[in-house]
């Protein structure tokens, strides 16, 4: 009998591990234009019609997968991940986009399990440039593999809360951050978390290296928002950052990145609200939402 529970629960685990059936949290479309919809749609049946006539292409299947989760399919996306696993299991790019859908539904302990495993597959491996499914003004790629795996592992255990595995992730990841924009990129989520371990001097140490002159592609606001921390900016400063460029609820990243530096200032009740406002905004599979929704559930 006892023998028999154990094999039940064995069983269990393994098909827990194959894939998740069922969001962690209830999933909220994206909201696209009809115009912008339409492409999308047409690009995911192309995707799909590529991974029919080969699905045992390892890139048609990314692809097909990716494509479907930009129109906001993420339980979808996540299965043809998970089918990806069974045909490719030591294919490290399979378990980062399952893992990165995971963050997205807000299954965390199964993206960190994911990422942890795309992170043991790539050591030793040489890197490789990621295409944009959404590319930027130059349609030039800005991260990597290898880079995107730590940074999401980073991000994942940020949310979570737990700081000293984040700092490794990002301590990893620093280290294959080859442009200005992923080093940027990691640089933010590893000063914050620095300063959420208290390590000022780490963190202090860290801003040395950033150049408000820094030619960049698309990460300008994790660039504004580190020149934050190295001017010392005031609050009010830092306020009037949220509203350059138009509504700062179209750019979870930059309000989150102020309500948190705001928050280590010492304004609870003004983070509160930044973070709020941020929750109520229609993006809520960016990071900037997640962390902001996570900040509200640890701390308020």
């Amino acid at each position: 009998m006892k023998r028999l529970l154990v094999l039940i629960l064995v069983l269990l685990w393994v098909l827990r591990a194959q894939g998740q059936s069922q969001p962690c949290a209830a999933i909220r479309l994206p909201k696209i234009s009809d115009q912008n919809k339409q492409d999308l749609e047409n690009k995911l049946l192309k995707a799909y019609e590529e991974y029919k006539s080969d699905p045992t292409s390892a890139d048609a299947l990314i692809w097909y997968g990716r494509r479907m989760a930009y129109l906001g399919r993420y339980m979808e996306a996540i299965e043809v991940f998970t089918k990806g696993i069974h045909q490719h299991p030591k294919d490290a790019r399979m378990y980062r986009h399952r893992g990165h859908r995971y963050i997205t539904v807000r299954c965390f302990d199964q993206a960190v399990r994911d990422f942890e495993i795309a992170a043991r597959l790539i050591k030793g491996t040489r890197d490789e440039v990621e295409a944009d499914g959404l590319p930027n003004a130059s349609n030039t790629p800005t991260s990597t593999l290898q880079s995107n795996i730590w940074y999401h592992l980073g991000l994942v255990y940020f949310l979570k809360g737990e700081f000293s595995r984040a700092r490794k992730a990002y301590k990893n990841g620093i280290k294959v951050s080859t442009n200005p924009d992923m080093y940027l990129a990691m640089a933010n989520w590893q000063y914050i978390t620095f300063r959420r371990l208290h390590k000022d001097k780490k963190a202090s140490a860290l801003l040395a290296n950033i150049d408000s002159s820094t030619k960049l592609l698309e990460n300008s606001d994790y660039l504004l928002l580190l020149m934050l921390y190295k001017l010392d900016k005031s609050i009010e400063e830092a306020e009037r950052a949220l509203s350059e460029n138009g509504n700062p609820l179209l750019n979870a990243t930059r309000s989150f990145g102020v309500g948190h530096y705001i928050l280590l200032k010492g304004d609870i009740v003004k983070a509160r609200q930044v973070f709020t406002t941020i929750t109520a905004g229609d993006q809520w599979a960016s990071f900037g939402f997640l962390a902001a929704e996570s900040e509200l559930k640890k701390r308020f």
